[in-house]
C-alpha cells in the first residue's frame, strides 16, 4: 500500500479522481525513467508513444502525429524541440506548404526504438505481475474512459434545481 502523508484538505477524495490517476501516470513515469536509464534508452518516457507513431509512418508532420495519438497539437509541439536536441527525430518542410513542417525519426531514433522494444518485453512482464497483484489498471482505466466518453460527467450529475 502506498504511503500517504496526510492533506489538510480532504484531497483524497473521489472528487480528485483526475490527481490520483496523474499521481500514478508521474510514478509510473519515474519509475519506467530509472529502467530506460539501466538499458540505454534516452527517449523521454512520455515521448515513446510519439516516437513509435513516428517510426511506424515513417514522416509525418505534427497535426499528423496529434490526430494519431489523440492528443493536442500543441502536446505534441512541446515533446518536439527536445527529440530535435537528442537527435532522435529531424524534419524538413513540406514541399506544398512552407508553414508545415515534416519530421522522420533518425537512425539514432531507430537505434533507440529498437532499444525500448526489447525494454517492452521486461515491461510487459513487469506490469503482468502488478495486474495479477492489483488487477489490470489499464482495462479498467479504458473502461472508464469510454464510459465517461459516452456519457460525460455533466450528464453524471443531478443538477439542482
Amino acid at each position: 500500500m502506498t504511503e500517504k502523508t496526510p492533506h489538510p484538505a480532504a484531497i483524497d477524495d473521489a472528487v480528485f479522481l483526475g490527481r490520483a490517476v496523474e499521481r500514478l501516470s508521474v510514478l509510473i513515469a519515474e519509475q519506467s525513467k530509472s529502467v530506460f536509464d539501466t538499458m540505454g534508452i534516452v527517449i523521454p518516457v512520455r515521448s515513446c508513444s510519439l516516437m513509435t507513431v513516428l517510426a511506424t509512418l515513417g514522416t509525418a508532420s505534427a497535426s499528423d502525429l496529434a490526430r494519431e495519438l489523440g492528443h493536442s497539437h500543441q502536446l505534441v509541439m512541446q515533446k518536439i524541440p527536445k527529440l530535435l536536441r537528442l537527435g532522435l527525430i529531424q524534419h524538413r518542410n513540406d514541399d506544398n506548404d512552407a508553414r508545415r513542417r515534416i519530421f522522420m525519426p533518425t537512425d539514432e531514433g531507430l537505434s533507440q526504438l529498437a532499444k525500448f522494444g526489447q525494454c517492452t518485453v521486461l515491461i510487459r512482464a513487469a506490469y503482468a505481475g502488478l495486474f495479477a497483484e492489483v488487477g489490470d489498471v489499464r482495462q479498467f482505466v479504458d473502461r472508464a474512459a469510454d464510459a465517461l466518453h459516452a456519457k460525460p460527467l455533466d450528464k453524471r450529475i443531478d443538477s439542482p434545481g
